[in-house]
């Protein structure tokens, strides 16, 4: 497996994905995703092929390097980023659901689901440019109780990031909460954006 081998003490390509663009703590991913390879097969199985567990296995071993590491702080919240209800339904499950649930039992933080909403249907982001995904994205992640944020330190969770454009949308719509600290974990990172 390709394992990245990030951690959250010491800079790395994911962090510099973000500068300049949302102010969070620090990010890391889990594996390389690369155009051929094991993980393409593995992220497209749980994304298009029904097979969840997928991201329990990764969350459960990214989870236990990350305890291990010990270099990440307590942790309050773990946000899964959601998908709209029409894909939800879809589909049948959000693909970061297992993986982040995994990873907020290894860190012993709760998990969140539904407070950070998808507002609108839009097709895969995979083919889009950064800016194209940001233009579409702008406004469609909203949060739900923001009281229960405030002041809380957040681990954002996503499958692939690729440009960085979802993880940025989130992340803005959880810095207009009071005091919150955002840090950002994936499955995978794109290798050619390194």
């Amino acid at each position: 497996m390709p394992l990245t081998e990030y951690n959250f003490n010491v800079e790395n390509s994911v962090d510099r994905i973000f500068y300049g663009r949302i102010n969070i703590k620090k990010a890391s991913s889990f594996l390389y995703f690369a155009e051929q390879g094991i993980v393409k097969t593995l992220i497209h199985n749980l994304k298009y092929k029904n097979q969840e567990q997928i991201g329990s296995f990764l969350g459960n071993w990214y989870g236990q390097l990350i305890k291990e590491n010990n270099h990440l702080p307590p942790i309050d919240y773990i946000i899964p980023v959601p998908l709209h209800k029409k894909k939800l339904k879809k589909r049948g499950y959000n693909q970061n659901t297992l993986f982040a649930k995994k990873l907020a039992y290894h860190l012993q933080s709760d998990f969140l689901e539904n407070i950070l909403v998808k507002t609108a249907n839009t097709r895969t982001q995979t083919k889009k440019t950064r800016l194209g995904r940001w233009y579409d994205n702008r406004s469609l992640y909203e949060v739900k109780n923001k009281e229960i944020l405030t002041n809380k330190t957040i681990l954002l969770v996503d499958d692939v990031i690729t440009t960085g454009a979802t993880i940025e949308i989130c992340a803005q719509a959880l810095k207009n909460i009071e005091g919150t600290e955002i840090y950002v974990a994936s499955m995978a990172i794109v290798a050619k954006i390194l």
